[in-house]
């Protein structure tokens, strides 16, 4: 029953190779905290750390679920083990000798003068003191080989960011979904049900870092705010397309946006097919999203392309409408009003359109030379139906109703 390597899932045993520090970054339920229990467990019975350092977020975090947690070290130890949990010393010791002490990341000078030789930090993304993390790593410095192991939650810190790009920085990256076998019946169903389409979703169910660029003109509270699962019924639909010139690995993505105003006089957001294709393909795509959702057009950039991308769409169905459109000015200047509907709440995602949020959050236009295909599809998409032709307020008829004497 004690021994993790039988029972554990292969992303859950330690990284091969050198590095300083195994950052988990996984979804609530993943197993972080009885991995990181279980590392522990397996370093002091090695002999490889005799001073430990157990870190969370507060002195409860520790106790309740480092130590004496349902994942925590002494649960997780067998008897013949199993240290000796004294509370009042903040201290787990083994029988070996080997010493485990406890710390509260809300008490950075605690962690001013001890020595470890490794570390297991708990749910760092929501420490409030970042100097908690530097005064450990500077104490840090017995043994050969001092580690530390990170298990969290993961959330756009500054902390969190920097750990993630180290060179000495092993990363394993989980969802709630990969430990569905161990959680109670219907939990992970029940939680993608309800969390499944958000940004709070992304971040503690499936374990992405998810950040707003500072100058970004989109949040992604944005999209969150007027996401719907279903569209309504539709007035208009257009199929935009920003299409790269090649189709290598290092290409450009080619931007397809599927987007429509409904009978409520809501833009919204349909599909995003955007990726990386040969000119045949991304016109086979698009021309496909053009029938499926029955568009009224299909809106072009043809900057790059020129009429060779109307003739590439309607060699797959010459009888499509294509629209060509040309950018004269820059993408900041036609993202702008755009980017206004959304702040209005104008706007609504259908479903999570992950990669297109993503780089749209994430595109400063006062310091980001990159091409965002998504985005300029997206915004020609809107332009075409809201920004360049507004429509007028939905005309409310008065109904006509029969009386009880059946006279109407």
């Amino acid at each position: 029953m004690h021994l993790w390597r039988y029972w554990a899932r292969p992303e859950q045993l330690p990284p091969r190779g050198e590095w300083r520090t195994w950052l988990i970054l996984a979804g609530r339920g993943w197993g972080k905290s009885r991995t990181g229990a279980e590392w522990v467990r397996s370093i002091v019975a090695s002999g490889k750390a005799r001073r430990v350092a157990l870190v969370a977020r507060t002195a409860a975090d520790v106790r309740d679920v480092l130590v004496e947690g349902e994942s925590g070290i002494l649960a997780c130890s067998p008897d013949s083990e199993r240290p000796v949990w004294e509370p009042s010393k903040r201290r787990l010791t083994w029988p070996s000798g080997a010493i485990a002490t406890t710390y509260s990341a809300e008490e950075p000078d605690q962690l001013r003068g001890p020595q470890h030789d490794a570390a297991w930090c708990d749910e760092l993304a929501a420490w409030r003191y970042p100097d908690a993390w530097d005064q450990l790593q500077m104490g840090l410095r017995l043994g050969s080989d001092p580690r530390v192991c990170v298990t969290t939650t993961p959330r756009p810190t500054p902390l969190v960011r920097a750990l993630a790009l180290a060179s000495t920085t092993a990363i394993t990256r989980g969802r709630t979904a990969d430990n569905a076998s161990n959680l109670a019946p219907g939990v992970v169903a029940a939680l993608t049900a309800r969390y499944g389409s958000t940004r709070l979703g992304r971040q503690e169910l499936d374990g992405e870092i998810l950040d707003d660029a500072p100058g970004a003109l989109w949040r992604l509270a944005m999209f969150d705010a007027s996401r719907v699962d279903v569209a309504p019924a539709m007035r208009r639909i257009v199929v935009a397309i920003d299409p790269a010139v090649t189709a290598h690995a290092d290409s450009d993505e080619t931007g397809i946006i599927v987007a429509g105003v409904g009978l409520d006089g809501r833009a919204y957001v349909l599909e995003d097919l955007s990726g990386t294709y040969p000119a045949e393909q991304w016109a086979r795509r698009a021309v496909e999203a053009y029938r499926r959702h029955r568009a009224d057009r299909i809106v072009a950039e043809v900057n790059n392309g020129g009429d060779l991308v109307a003739s590439v769409l309607r060699t797959i169905d010459p009888a499509c409408h294509v629209v060509a459109v040309r950018a004269s000015r820059g993408k900041a200047l036609r993202a702008e009003p755009v980017a206004a509907l959304y702040e209005q709440g104008r706007v609504s995602h259908v479903g999570l359109l992950a990669r297109l949020e993503d780089q749209c959050a994430g595109w400063d236009p006062a310091t980001d030379t990159s091409s965002p295909d998504r985005l300029d599809a997206l915004v020609w998409a809107l332009t075409d139906l809201v920004v360049d032709r507004p429509l007028p307020p939905l005309q409310v008829r008065p109904m006509l109703v029969r009386s009880q004497g059946r006279a109407w």
